[in-house]
């Protein structure tokens, strides 16, 4: 951890302690809004093929959600609902942006693919500044109904388990791929992670997940990719690397575990968390997928 990390958190720890001491609830409340704040966004110029998108937005909690919607075609050649191409929906992770995928978008446009891609609120060029897993599934779930029906999407990370939750009681068919590039496992995990980061206190730490709990609607177990990816009918690939110190490996391994014929599990050494879909390698495979 940089030294400017390790101050911020000692920082960070002292605030949660000393508010401990005057309410359990108020120390709480500020750790889980510190918990879902991302403490860097990516913003700047977009790559060029982003230029080339047809700007897309909508609003949310009362801020803006960006994002960009890419055809293969121009309005003079729209093809009809039966001959439409695939459509993908790709889900960034969590301090990312849809900007990252800025080769997929390409190569599926190439396969000729339509694309969507949205920054999650607190990301990228969306507004806001905080993101629960509750907020993203929202999100996902109300860009399927306003631009979809989609019958393949994407995701990294965070967007991962997003979209899985998303998916959920979604009627779709066999046919629909979804692929899982290093998902987040759960949000019980990353949140006692985050907790033991900070040292906080055991009480503050279970007025939080509770406080959690009813922000959101729903326990913190619930938001468990081996919960819910059953659920998912369409045909996946889950790409994971073995050396992943985000989101770790034995996560798939359970999952693999537990046989799900539609899961298709990808394997890598080397890559870590995020260069993972960055290689050329799982690229091609991934596009293939869709």
């Amino acid at each position: 951890m940089k030294l400017k990390q390790k101050l911020a958190t000692r920082y960070t720890r002292a605030q949660l302690n000393i508010l401990a001491l005057v309410s359990l609830r108020k120390s709480a409340q500020k750790a889980f809004r510190l918990f879902i704040t991302p403490t860097k966004r990516r913003k700047g110029k977009l790559p060029p093929i982003f230029e080339t998108g047809e700007p897309l937005s909508f609003r949310q909690d009362g801020h803006p959600v960006r994002g960009h919607r890419w055809q293969p075609y121009s309005d003079a050649l729209r093809p009809s609902a039966e001959t439409a191409p695939r459509k993908v929906l790709i889900a960034h992770g969590f301090e990312s942006a849809s900007r990252v995928f800025e080769h997929y978008i390409a190569a599926l446009l190439k396969k000729g693919y339509e694309v969507i891609a949205f920054d999650a609120p607190g990301h990228g060029m969306s507004g806001g500044k905080r993101l629960y897993i509750s907020d993203y599934v929202r999100m996902l779930s109300a860009i399927e109904q306003s631009y979809g029906p989609f019958d393949s999407w994407m995701a990294h990370s965070l967007g991962g388990l997003a979209l899985a939750l998303s998916l959920e009681d979604m009627d779709i068919d066999g046919d629909c791929r979804l692929v899982l590039v290093a998902p987040a496992p759960g949000i019980e995990p990353a949140m006692e992670e985050w907790a033991a980061k900070v040292e906080l206190p055991l009480p503050v730490v279970r007025e939080m997940e509770e406080y959690a709990n009813k922000t959101s609607g729903h326990p913190l177990d619930w938001y468990s990719l081996r919960r819910v990816i059953g659920s998912v009918k369409a045909a996946i690939l889950y790409v994971q690397d073995e050396g992943d110190q985000v989101v770790p490996p034995e996560a798939a391994q359970l999952i693999r575990k537990d046989g799900h014929p539609n899961i298709r599990f990808l394997f890598t050494t080397g890559l870590g968390h995020k260069k993972v879909y960055k290689d050329q390698a799982v690229l091609d495979q991934i596009v293939e997928f869709l």
